[in-house]
């Protein structure tokens, strides 16, 4: 099996790609390397003992991606592509538009001209939005989204609908991700963001190490146990697992689009996850408490049974291991792959 990974130089994708190499699928990754490196395609070479083809190359260039599939027949494809910072979305929404929503639709006009019909996709569980009830299922309405991040994955999601709809023999799975962390085990290959960290983990594993003075929680007035907001964090290796079993999926499910979550099912508070990290660690992590952040919600926790019960898949890995992971490849690594 020979499948094209779009964004496969990034955090999940790199963590993909030992998955999909150890189960005995080749991967090819395509990857303009805006935020991501080099280096860390050569740290996955050094995790599996195999070479990793990569092609640089945006998913927004129709003609880079004609020659890219005229190259190569692909069974699948596995899109991790995108800008994916919550804040940042609010600052800079057109880029959003641009990269995610536009980049997937030249990459659906490649894949079709070439008759590649199976995808497993990117989302999100910001498509649901502040969400209607506790644990969210695949059930709840989505698109009533809170900045632009979750509506560029919410606009991709009814595209790839219409898509497969129009298609024959379309098979789409859209893995709506809760909030991954960690690291691979090995402390090679890990969360590397360029400049101020977007997300919680990588700006807490910066202050651990230093690098940053102290962690901003947004607001500690949300209606949760201790004020702070509540995520349900997934170790990046479970993740990665769960698009290995999505990637089967697609050779045995019916034509068609679906969406599975991906978390663990349990609410983590900003607090808790930092008190996991200074245990992790071995320090006291500098922290002071700031204004909400806009877009952001009070608790955003998975329910993960259709995952479990269509995919055979669930996470394993507990928060002292997302910590623990995190914390070997911040230290091993304090300036990411800029260290090599």
């Amino acid at each position: 099996m020979k499948v094209l990974v779009t964004g496969g130089a990034g955090y999940i994708g790199t963590h993909c790609l030992v998955e999909l190499i150890k189960a005995g699928i080749t991967p090819v990754v395509y990857d303009n390397l805006c935020n991501a490196s080099l280096e860390s395609l050569a740290r996955v070479e050094r995790i599996s003992g195999q070479a990793v083809a990569f092609v640089q190359g945006d998913i927004r260039d129709p003609d880079a991606l004609t020659a890219l599939f005229k190259a190569h027949r692909f069974d699948a494809v596995l899109h991790l592509a995108g800008l994916k910072a919550v804040g940042e979305s609010v600052a800079k929404p057109l880029e959003y538009y641009d990269n995610n929503v536009v980049g997937t639709l030249r990459l659906l006009e490649a894949m079709t001209a070439q008759g590649c019909v199976n995808l497993v996709f990117s989302s999100s569980a910001t498509v649901y939005g502040d969400p209607q009830a506790l644990p969210i299922d695949e059930e709840q309405p989505i698109g009533a989204t809170t900045n632009p991040y979750g509506t560029s994955k919410y606009q991709i999601e009814r595209m790839l609908a219409d898509w497969a709809c129009a298609t024959p023999d379309a098979r789409v799975i859209a893995l709506r991700y809760f909030n991954p962390v960690g690291a691979h085990p090995s402390g090679l290959i890990g969360e590397d963001p360029k400049g101020i960290p977007n997300n919680l983990m990588p700006y807490v594993q910066q202050v651990a190490a230093g690098k940053l003075q102290r962690l901003s929680v947004y607001g500690d007035d949300y209606d949760t146990a201790d004020g702070t907001g509540v995520r349900d964090y997934l170790h990046v290796v479970d993740l990665a697992q769960g698009h290995l079993a999505a990637l089967r999926k697609l050779t045995t499910m019916a034509a068609g689009k679906t969406a599975v979550n991906l978390g663990t099912g349990i609410g983590l508070s900003v607090l808790q996850l930092v008190r996991a990290f200074e245990a992790a660690c071995g320090a006291s992590l500098n922290y002071q408490v700031v204004a909400r952040r806009p877009g952001d919600i009070a608790a955003c926790y998975a329910d993960p049974a259709h995952a479990q019960e269509w995919l055979g898949w669930r996470a394993q890995l507990g928060l002292p291991q997302m910590c623990e992971d995190a914390w070997r490849w911040q230290s091993s690594n304090p300036s990411g792959y800029a260290d090599t």
